[in-house]
């Protein structure tokens, strides 16, 4: 799958960008001490805190958001191998029903979403994780709908749309990071975002051909 192909390029894309490496430990966004096992149960005792809550209070758009907050973080807890960094089946599985708890969440269209749990699943649906790059981008953009517009954030849209074959939605993304960015950077913005669509369309070629050199073009060898 391509979107796999290119999960170093898009977790780079993300630093290169100022958003931040879309690494599994990124997941916990708070209250991590150095005993594990309590902090487990911390995240335990929430899931099964707005577990409840959720279903007393199906309609509630807050309680999912905890709920979905709190499978994730403990996912990046208990459910991550920490020799590998890679999910375990219980990580996987947490993950999942974060995702089921995001979704209730947005279908209740909170008026406004929350610019820091978007965050936390833009990475849930990386590559080494959910591997979900369509709601991995409609996660990006409730990031933006959350915390404001950036020239970062509409970047990385421009990539990950890009990457999906959306260009219309990649270049209307492009427009508004360089109309966001100060005049002086926007055509460092600019040769940024066209790196990472070279870089992408040389690893959709490459994957097409097994890596082969096709001939005249020159992108699979000297």
């Amino acid at each position: 799958m391509i979107y796999l192909s290119l999960a170093i390029l898009m977790g780079g894309g993300l630093v290169l960008f100022g958003i931040g490496g879309a690494t599994p430990g990124g997941l916990v966004d708070a209250v991590t001490g150095s005993n594990t096992e309590s902090t487990s149960d911390i995240y335990k005792k929430r899931i099964e805190r707005y577990e409840k809550q959720t279903a007393a209070e199906p309609k509630n758009a807050e309680a999912w958001a905890n709920l979905t907050r709190a499978y994730v973080q403990e996912a990046s807890v208990s459910g991550l191998d920490q020799t590998t960094g890679q999910y375990t089946k219980d990580g996987i599985a947490l993950l999942q029903k974060a995702d089921r708890a995001w979704q209730k969440h947005l279908d209740l269209e909170p008026e406004k979403p929350d610019g820091g749990l978007a965050s936390l699943m833009v990475n849930a649906y990386a590559a080494g994780a959910l591997n979900d790059p369509e709601k991995g981008l409609r996660a990006l953009e409730a990031v933006i709908a959350g915390r404001g517009p950036s020239p970062a954030l509409y970047s990385q849209v421009a990539v990950q749309a890009y990457s999906l074959g959306d260009t219309r939605r990649s270049v209307l993304a492009e427009r508004r990071a360089v109309e966001l960015s100060d005049k002086d950077k926007r055509k460092l913005v600019k040769a940024r975002i066209a790196a990472q669509r070279k870089q992408i369309d040389k690893a959709k070629l490459e994957q097409a051909t097994g890596g082969e050199e096709i001939e005249g073009l020159g992108l699979g060898g000297e």
